[in-house]
């Protein structure tokens, strides 16, 4: 289940790597400078010297050096309210590049026929959409704030980081929004989803942690999942590097954005994990296509629906399908 190497994309790209010093291997800063108990959710202590050690052995001198420059206290381990400080930070310009790309309204395109497939077939309700590793909310606020989804639809945003979890929380306040946010793990919730969706996450997941997250969504009332990330491309390189280049500052942000690119899964290697962790939902990848061009989407989703529900999806879906462009 491993993305395939840089050299994969052809020579231009092999190119493109060098002088850009794109990093051809994870894993990504952000995935090593906090660490936490699964089963509890306590933070853990981060030794400074081993994370920059790590990123050495891999010949990821960038990566190295943006962790050398982070605080650190006088035991060695790196200084938490700055990491939380630096993570609300990068949260806060990924939201900027979201927007830009109207992320919440692609999110609505996909979720709204699968939610209305489930009334369609007399689904309990509230219709329960759980975002998982939410961050700072950015989906989750969109969707509430622009009354996306219906008046029998609760947003949950759920993610292990307090410090995110507490910004997700002001923002909501802030614009007077019913959406919650919880620290936990989306799966352990007191009421499970109805629907399960991520941004951005599944290429943090390598080999067979991918499918054991699939297999986590086999849960009595969960009726479908949706989740978004990049789009492995021959563009999608250059694409990573030059949004983040234009529009973020800090340099942690800059390096994961190219390094999730090039970490991202092929759509195959999705739908493989799916049908192998969650057999029980019919899976296909939407949004490979831009404008029903041949032109790939810098974000595809990956949809899994029961099947009792399948057809009510489609037909819901209608000629959006042919212009997203699937793979089945």
């Amino acid at each position: 289940m491993q993305s395939p190497p840089p050299n994969s994309f052809g020579w231009s790209n092999r190119v493109l790597f060098r002088l850009l010093s794109i990093p051809k291997e994870g894993p990504e800063i952000s995935d090593r400078i906090v660490a936490v108990d699964t089963n509890t959710l306590a933070r853990q202590p981060v030794r400074k010297r081993e994370v920059v050690g790590e990123f050495r052995s891999l010949n990821n001198r960038a990566a190295a050096t943006i962790v050398e420059k982070l605080p650190a206290g006088n035991d060695g381990n790196l200084d938490p309210d700055a990491i939380d400080r630096l993570l609300v930070t990068v949260h806060c310009e990924m939201q900027r590049i979201s927007e830009e790309f109207q992320h919440g309204r692609r999110v609505a395109e996909l979720l709204n026929p699968i939610l209305q497939g489930l009334r369609d077939s007399k689904v309990d309700r509230p219709l329960r959409v759980v975002d998982i590793g939410c961050g700072t909310g950015f989906v989750v606020r969109w969707l509430t704030a622009h009354k996306a989804l219906g008046g029998d639809v609760e947003l949950v945003g759920a993610d292990y980081h307090p410090a995110l979890i507490d910004e997700a929380r002001r923002l909501a306040a802030a614009e007077n929004l019913s959406c919650r946010f919880e620290v936990a793990n989306a799966f352990r919730l007191e009421q499970p989803a109805t629907v399960y969706m991520s941004t951005g996450i599944l290429h943090h997941f390598r080999g067979r942690e991918l499918i054991d997250l699939f297999a986590q969504h086999n849960r009595p009332g969960t009726c479908a999942f949706m989740h978004f990330d990049f789009h492995q491309s021959a563009l999608a390189p250059f694409g990573s590097w030059l949004f983040p280049a234009a529009r973020m500052r800090e340099p942690l942000a800059k390096h994961d954005g190219v390094l999730s690119a090039v970490r991202a899964y092929e759509s195959e290697d999705l739908l493989l994990a799916a049908r192998t962790g969650a057999p029980n939902f019919v899976s296909a990848v939407y949004g490979t296509k831009l404008w029903g061009l041949p032109i790939p989407r810098a974000f595809h989703s990956l949809v899994g629906i029961l099947p009792e529900y399948r057809d009510a999806f489609i037909a819901n879906l209608g000629n959006k399908k042919d212009a997203l462009g699937v793979v089945e």
